[in-house]
Parts: C-alpha cells; structure tokens; sequence
C-alpha cells in the first residue's frame, strides 16, 4: 500500500484546528495528523506541498437521489458508478442513496440493486463517493408529498418496511416518515427496532405529534422547512418542535432556493452547528447542464439550476456540497462549524464518526482541500486521489 503525506497550510478535524499541518496517509487510512514539523516523511512516501491551503474531511451527503444523469432508483451498477464520480467531484466523498416515493415492486428492485453494488463497491480503486446505505423518503409520508408521487404513498405498515430491510440486506440507514399518519407509530418502533434512522419529513405533524414521535425515537428531521406544517406562533407545528429539541439532527437544503437566508440564520441559531447538517437532496441533475431529468419514474425541468416537476413544484436540487458551504460560510458561520455540518454531523448521525467525517487517526483517508475561496483543491477519497 502507498504511503502519503500532505502539507496543508491548516487542518480542520473539524472540531479542532491544526496550523502547518501533515496528514499521513497509508493505503485507505489516516496514519498520523498533527503539525507537519513534528512529522518525519517515511522512507519511500510521497509528500504533497499544499500551501495555503485548508485540509478538512470528505463531505458525506445524508439525502441525496442522484447526479451524472442517473437516479439511485435506476438501481444499476452503472448509474451508481455515475453517481458517486460524479458527486466526488464537489467534495462529497460518502453517501446514503436516497429513495423516492414509488411502487413496491420498484422500491424493492432499486433497493435490492443498490445493496448489490454496496456490496462490491470496493473492489476497484477508482475514487468515487462510497455509499454508506440506503435512505427510504417515503412511501411512508403524508399530503405534504412535495413532488411524491400521490398514487404511490402508503399508510406506514411495519410489514412492508420489514420486506424494504430484506432487500436492503443490512444496508437501510434512514427513514423518513409522516409520524401523524395512521399506523406511523408502530412502523417508527419497527424502524427503531432494526437501527434505522428515524427522520420526520413531509409531514402535516403538530407539536404534539412530532413530540410523541420523539419520545418513540425520532432523532432527525428532512429537508426542515420544506414540505412540512408551517410555523405560527399559535401552532409551531413540526418546525417548533425541531427548533426546541437539541437532541434532534436537522436537515438543511442550503442553496438559497429552498429556504430563505433568514430561515437558515434562524435555524442555525436555534439548533447550532452540532445539530444541523447539511444536505443536497440533489438530482440526476446534478453536474449536468439544464434539461429535462427523472426523479424515479416522473420528469423534472431543470432551469437556471433550479428543480421542479410539472406543475411548477421544487423538486430536489442540484445543489454541491461544496456550493452548500460557500453558501453557510456567507451567511457568517465560522468555516469549522460549517464543516462540521457537512462532516461531522452526518457522520455522529449514523454512528460512524470514528471512521468518517473526521480528520483522526484510524478514519478513512477521505480529504479535501479548500482554496482561499473555499473551492475545491484536492479530493482523497479513501487514499485515492480524484484525477
């Protein structure tokens, strides 16, 4: 295995900051991170000069449904490939392949064909985004479906989540769940029951019954703000509830599009930056320019980057991670809490910081380098550098 070492001006673990930092690479895994004149360059090893640069850890993206072209839904080895390329690009070295509302039949092939490429997604070395699992937003949602298609959407039954977990085959991570729907509670204790994730979105839910799905062990909310009950100070809904409970992780579509400035700044405020994390919710669309894509089985338009179905409805984006933290740094966060947000956060959410999300050593060599302007320099991903 090949041994690395790069000389960055700065380091971000991110909850710590190194000046004149090394990072020591061997095959896949950090070896060593500290200030680069405590370091010696091991026999044989090759060191990168990253002056004025910033070393900070791979994006992982939580909710994103595709980019290249492909839809995770297609399910292939050849539209994932796509993908995953394709989003290392932006920085996004880790994700969770994000379903849609569809039938179950075609749930299950996806699922089934996603599990099958997780399965032998190791097996070259071509740097590409890893995906960590599988993400289910919907069918399990309610009238507040964003573009879900309605003919699709199913009350929750622990039944048909029990067949989605058989043909995800240990891969499920996520679900995302209406919790005011009839049957909701015994299929978020099903869920609970096999270590999902459990994330409230596109629900009409009260304060109350966010609440009650809390206490059940809801730990995570989608896309806040969008496609859920709005906020009102006599009815604070599902977003009350989010912005009151710090033991709740927070999904943001940072791209300017689908929530204000204002929005952001007052979730930010509320949650901080250990509890929000950063999404795409991205598209085939992503990378591409703009055109006619598919969202599972249905069409979306894409203008001026901007996503929506037929009838004018926002439909996922095509935001970047990269893009979505140039994005929360102007707003006036500190650069590490923005970080943080793309890295840290998503990976505490699903329990594996000490090998992702983290510049340590022991974790995946998944690396990024920022210019002063916080675009991309440099991609690692699990040792390999992206040409």
């Amino acid at each position: 295995m090949s041994t690395l070492l790069i000389h960055a001006a700065r380091a971000f673990t991110p909850t710590t900051e190194i000046s004149d930092a090394g990072i020591l690479i061997h095959g896949d895994t950090i070896e060593a991170i500290g200030p680069r004149s405590g370091m010696t360059l091991p026999a044989g090893a090759q060191e990168i000069r990253a002056a004025g640069k910033t070393a900070v850890p791979g994006f992982i993206d939580v909710h994103i449904h595709g980019a290249g072209g492909h839809d995770v839904m297609e399910g292939t080895d050849a539209a994932l490939r796509s993908i995953t390329r394709k989003v290392s690009e932006y920085g996004t070295t880790s994700l969770v392949a994000t379903t849609v509302t569809a039938s179950t039949d075609q749930t299950l092939r996806a699922v089934e064909g996603i599990s099958g490429y997780i399965a032998q997604q190791h097996e070259t070395e071509e740097p590409r985004a890893e995906v960590l699992g599988i993400h289910f937003e919907g069918p399990f949602i309610s009238k507040r479906r964003g573009v879900h298609p309605s003919q699709w959407i199913q009350l929750p039954s622990a039944e048909t989540l029990s067949r989605f977990l058989k043909a995800a085959a240990g891969n499920a991570r996520i679900l995302t769940i209406a919790p005011e729907v009839l049957g909701a509670a015994p299929c978020i204790d099903a869920a609970r029951e096999a270590g999902l994730i459990v994330s409230m979105g596109h629900t009409d839910a009260t304060y109350e019954q966010a609440r009650a799905a809390m206490a059940r062990g809801a730990r995570s909310a989608t896309h806040v703000y969008n496609a859920m009950r709005p906020f009102s100070h006599r009815d604070p809904g599902v977003i009350g509830a989010v912005l009151t409970s710090p033991e709740v992780n927070a999904e943001l579509i940072a791209d300017g599009v689908h929530v204000d400035e204002a929005a952001m700044k007052l979730l930010l405020l509320a949650k901080g930056a250990a509890h929000v994390t950063l999404v795409s919710d991205g598209l085939s669309a992503t990378g591409m320019p703009d055109g006619k894509y598919m969202l599972g089985e249905f069409e979306v338009t894409v203008s001026g980057g901007v996503c929506r179905n037929a009838d004018g409805v926002l439909a996922g984006s095509t935001l970047t991670l990269d893009r979505a933290l140039r994005n929360i740094v102007a707003l006036g966060i500190p650069l590490p809490d923005a970080v943080r947000m793309l890295t840290l956060n998503p990976a505490s959410l699903l329990g594996i910081e000490f090998k992702k999300g983290s510049l340590r050593v022991g974790a995946d060599a998944d690396i990024l380098l920022l210019d002063e302007s916080l675009h991309l320099a440099g991609v690692w991903a699990r040792g390999v550098a992206l040409n």
